[in-house]
């Protein structure tokens, strides 16, 4: 409730703006002002105060209206605050909860949290122990996720890395989790193609869409990810296990840079905030597995964006956020080139936590697949240079090709993890014939189909892996039973 009246009469102090630099306004006469306190100007738009000056506050805006000097403004001995509910789910709002694009009658909740708050500490704190299944085969086989990881997905523009974040959302949703999808500083249109897509996969019941556009007030696009994070945290607290993604972090530093310079203070590297670093980093933290209050576990898994500029992985922010996170998956340019889908570096992609939560077979798996891709690599390299290609170096690389033919995958396709490995141990056993790899796509796109379509078929791949503890016991497996 944003009523001046109602907030001058609780605090009785008014402030008259004294000067107005675009998202940020000076405002004379609040002396109990306090950082963080949400203030409230008679034409009814609301702030944040940033700093605290001899004579006057610092207000960060948030809304549209215009302000001039001489306007009234009262404190309201608050924090900024989001509304909190489930009534949100479904549904396209603005950092301060608000509807922009109404799927059906919106109704406001009642609850409110703090847009900002100290992450939880270490006693609340539990071990990532549950694996994430992304539906790309690629991330779960080689780079694995797990819930309550905060997982960086870094890359230059246009190479995929909204099509994986949204293949990861349709695959965590299904899985029963709860999605919150942050658009930060992104054109109004890029908001409506991601409601588009959720509608047609039929989980945007299940997902808000929290979108600060390139047209807002920057003060706005700054709070997008607290936000964002503090509705996660809402629905983390009722034991759900949400999915955060903040798209993009990188581009939200450069709406703190803005901020900072219109504040005049003394600027960084790179003209960033020298406090860019913590803005981040207490954001991030609030990430994690959690140990509720009824003993029950929940998490709260976050992908932030950050984009580079021809594939440079050192820039201030982005090693900012690498340093951060618990590590990160890098979309190269060069294999987008290729046409490679998704483009995704495995060789300079880290998951530090993700692997822990892996099963005894995808850790072999995955140990096995890493140093066959490393010798096929090699092998590429010696055949390059001219040397005889023995029938061993042959079949080598024919598997190799089929598995990266494997690796192919289209922006609306999720394959289940069960059938990325009883497929990826039929190439291994050579099990599919003289199948080319133009024809992997199709064939695997059968399986799928048949895995869940057919309640025997699943049953049967789900118990051969089930009881398959190593890669070396999974290929036995179905090799017995394919012969």
């Amino acid at each position: 409730m944003n009523n001046f009246k109602h907030f001058l009469e609780k605090t009785g102090e008014i402030g008259v703006v004294e000067e107005v630099r675009s998202s940020v306004i000076s405002i004379g006469g609040l002396p109990r002002a306090k950082l963080g306190e949400k203030i409230v100007l008679e034409n009814g738009q609301t702030g944040q105060v940033l700093a605290l000056e001899e004579t006057q506050v610092e207000v960060l805006l948030f809304g549209h209206q215009p302000v001039r000097v001489g306007d009234w403004a009262a404190r309201t001995g608050e924090v900024v605050k989001i509304p909190v509910g489930k009534e949100l789910l479904g549904q396209v709002i603005n950092p301060l909860g608000e509807p922009l694009l109404p799927n059906g009658p919106f109704h406001k909740p009642k609850f409110f949290r703090p847009v900002e708050k100290p992450p939880l500490g270490i006693k609340e704190r539990l071990g990532v122990n549950e694996f994430l299944p992304t539906g790309v085969a690629v991330v779960d086989l080689l780079v694995p996720l797990g819930k309550g990881q905060r997982e960086l997905v870094i890359g230059d523009r246009k190479t995929g890395k909204t099509t994986f974040l949204l293949q990861t959302l349709v695959s965590a949703i299904r899985g029963g989790m709860i999605g919150i999808y942050a658009l930060i500083g992104k054109k109004e249109m890029e908001a409506k193609k991601i409601v588009d897509f959720l509608k047609e996969q039929k989980i945007f019941s299940r997902t808000v869409v929290l979108n600060a556009s390139s047209s807002d007030r920057a003060g706005l696009v700054w709070l997008a990810p607290y936000s964002a994070v503090s509705l996660g945290e809402y629905f983390r607290d009722l034991g759900k296990d949400v999915l955060i993604i903040l798209d993009d972090l990188s581009l939200h530093a450069k709406y703190c840079r803005e901020l900072s310079l219109q504040t005049k203070r003394f600027p960084g590297r790179d003209s960033y905030p020298v406090d860019i670093f913590f803005s981040h980093a207490r954001l991030v933290e609030r990430g994690g597995n959690f140990r509720l209050k009824d003993g029950k576990q929940a998490s709260l898994t976050i992908l932030p964006v950050a984009e580079t500029i021809a594939s440079d992985l050192s820039g201030y922010i982005q090693t900012n956020l690498m340093s951060m996170t618990d590590g990160h998956i890098f979309f190269d340019p060069d294999l987008f080139a290729a046409g490679k889908r998704p483009a995704i570096n495995t060789f300079l992609s880290v998951t530090r936590v993700g692997r822990q939560t892996q099963t005894p077979l995808l850790r072999s798996l995955s140990r096995n697949l890493i140093s066959f891709l490393a010798e096929v690599e090699k092998k590429q390299s010696l055949v390059h240079f001219g040397a005889e290609i023995t029938k061993e170096i042959e079949e080598v690389l024919a598997r190799g090709e089929l598995i990266e033919a494997f690796f192919q995958q289209k922006s609306r396709v999720i394959i289940p993890i069960n059938v990325q490995i009883y497929f990826l141990s039929l190439i291994w056993l050579g099990k599919l014939g003289e199948l080319k790899s133009e024809e992997v796509e199709k064939k695997l796109e059968e399986i799928v189909k048949k895995y869940q379509k057919d309640k025997e078929y699943k049953m049967k791949i789900d118990k051969i892996i089930g009881k398959s503890e190593s890669w070396e016991k999974l290929l036995k497996n179905v090799d017995a039973k394919a012969s």
